[in-house]
């Protein structure tokens, strides 16, 4: 039971990742970001989703052996 929950999980958060890849692909160009401010902000973030994304795939190979 608890394996079929997980791979539910898996399959809703691939599902929201490819939505969220097709709304990137169809959004115009990011204006110009002098100061780097921006990209600072996505690369922190963007850190921030890996090591949620690796603390999930963790608990569900937890769960898988556990």
């Amino acid at each position: 039971m608890g394996d079929e929950k997980a791979f539910a999980a898996v399959g809703r958060i691939e599902r929201a990742l490819a939505r969220i890849e097709a709304a990137a692909a169809a959004r115009p160009a990011a204006p110009p970001d002098p100061d780097g401010a921006l990209r600072e902000a996505h690369e922190a973030l963007r850190g921030k989703v890996e090591t949620a994304i690796r603390q999930i795939d963790q608990l569900l190979m937890s769960a898988e052996h556990g």
